[in-house]
């Protein structure tokens, strides 16, 4: 996806219909619109997704590949969702994972991804200074995913985008207007560090921000993101 693409929050309308599909119910999983423990049947998922079955079944297995449903013999399809644990054992994976990957984008980033890096942060100083903080949410997972690509290790890049977009939709980060220079200058260590191709700085850079990252989300309130549950 463009970095505009990400600014814009647009899809790629050029993906099959089941990975479209694929792509909804899991953002309904995660984010509590669908309720664990329900079934997923093909009939209501059909109905209410407009969908054929065909698609819907693939939704499905892929789904149940990556753990969110689980398929009972004679049953059906049921919804398991993200426990506590499972979020907070995201977050102990994610963060070792995260700082390897910027330890390797040091060493390995290529010339036309440090130009995709530096456009992204000068995307993200520009509305750091405008307080946009959707935005800033945007760019910022911009910026982690071209850390990813340029780790060119591609098992890490793909665990670390569904990591990613596991916590976007079941923790997400709590943005202030007051923590955004913070979170500026945080992005500026790890850039910097990249820029001059030091995989030591980088690790320590990206450690720090995870570590301050955590410590945000802990002393913030609440975010209110309690969306009516239905079963399917």
């Amino acid at each position: 996806m463009s970095v505009q693409q990400y600014l814009e929050g647009k899809k790629n309308n050029n993906q099959p219909l089941s990975d479209n599909l694929y792509a909804k119910l899991q953002e309904d999983i995660l984010t509590g619109r669908l309720k664990s423990g329900s079934k997923l049947t093909e009939n209501h998922v059909c109905e209410k997704y407009k969908a054929s079955r065909t698609p819907v079944r693939e939704a499905i297995r892929q789904l149940e590949a990556e753990g969110l449903v689980q398929l009972i013999p004679n049953r059906g399809a049921f919804i398991i969702g993200l426990s506590e644990r499972d979020i907070s054992d995201i977050y102990v994976m994610r963060n070792g994972m995260e700082i390897q990957a910027a330890s390797w984008a040091a060493e390995r980033i290529t010339d036309p991804e440090l130009d995709q890096l530096t456009e992204i942060y000068e995307y993200m100083v520009f509305y750091t200074h405008k307080a946009d903080i959707e935005k800033m949410r945007s760019i910022n997972a911009a910026f982690h995913q071209i850390i990813y690509q340029s780790s060119h290790n591609r098992i890490l890049q793909r665990q670390l985008n569904m990591f990613q977009t596991y916590l976007k939709f079941a923790a997400p980060d709590r943005y202030t207007p007051e923590s955004l220079n913070e979170i500026l200058a945080e992005h500026q260590s790890i850039y910097h560090a990249i820029l001059t191709r030091d995989p030591a700085s980088s690790a320590l850079a990206m450690r720090d921000h995870l570590q301050r990252g955590a410590e945000r989300n802990s002393a913030a309130p609440a975010e209110a993101r309690a969306p009516e549950k239905e079963a399917i």
